[in-house]
């Protein structure tokens, strides 16, 4: 029997056109190709990271390709700079679609050569840095009908030896997602996360000397994967093609055993 018509409208559910976006830690990495996905795509974009001056030029960058894109200093560990951010960017894009929550922060080392301090710092970043975006966020996100893309792990599934601090809190945000996902339905608001194995960003090469060049795509035995097929997966995430989807994780991860982790 033949299929269904095929019909450009069917396209248009995975545009992005217009969705006032803000990302996090969007200052290189994942969250910067996040942005200027977006931004190519017709998205609005407000854009931070720990540092303006990290951030400020991606969002030149993205002007200078004719996108529209503002960028702020913020350290997601501090919720009333959280505040701040996300009031001055509703503002600037007048209001918010969606929020993806991308900053974060590991490094690597055994159990039991974590201080206190360094366990702090990695949770801090990664799991209490989204529910402070994500509770500054929400108002407008329920005003918007929005959603949410949060970043987490596949180490927040399955372990992360020699991240373990890491591994926990990306099982938190994990865990968040889903827990958001059920409070926010009512809302209108769609709450969902990508938990990613190794990507080649600017973080793995300083962990494990690995860079974007060295990967190889002629074969589907992929092993690390790249910024923008994670990009891929945000926007479909933040698109009407996922209407169907809240409180899932997705865990785009090639073939995870076939890398070798430094240590191990």
């Amino acid at each position: 029997m033949p299929g269904p018509p095929v019909c450009g409208c069917m396209s248009d559910r995975f545009s992005v056109d217009g969705l006032r976006t803000l990302i996090t830690g969007a200052s290189s990495g994942i969250g910067r190709v996040v942005a200027e996905e977006f931004a190519s795509a017709g998205a609005p974009v407000a854009i931070c990271s720990r540092e303006e001056e990290h951030v400020a030029p991606v969002a030149e960058s993205i002007r200078d390709e004719g996108g529209e894109a503002y960028a702020y200093e913020c350290d997601v560990r501090d919720e009333a700079a959280v505040e701040r951010f996300v009031g001055e960017a509703a503002d600037a894009l007048g209001g918010v679609d969606c929020l993806v929550n991308n900053a974060g922060a590991s490094f690597m080392a055994g159990f039991e050569d974590i201080s206190a301090n360094g366990w702090e710092t990695i949770v801090e970043t990664n799991l209490t840095g989204t529910r402070h975006c994500c509770y500054a966020a929400a108002d407008d996100l329920a005003d918007a009908g929005g959603c949410v893309v949060n970043l987490a792990s596949a180490g927040g599934e399955a372990g992360a030896p020699y991240m373990s601090h890491y591994g926990a809190a990306k099982a938190g945000v994990i865990n968040l997602t889903a827990s958001l996902a059920d409070e926010w339905a009512a809302d209108g608001v769609r709450v969902n996360c990508i938990a990613p194995g190794y990507v080649a960003t600017p973080g793995l090469e300083s962990q494990m000397g690995i860079t974007g060049e060295e990967i190889d795509r002629s074969s589907i035995d992929r092993q690390i994967g790249l910024p923008v097929e994670i990009a891929d997966v945000v926007r479909f995430l933040a698109s009407d093609a996922a209407s169907y989807l809240t409180g899932e994780t997705i865990v785009p991860r090639g073939k995870p055993d076939l890398v070798e982790v430094p240590g191990a």
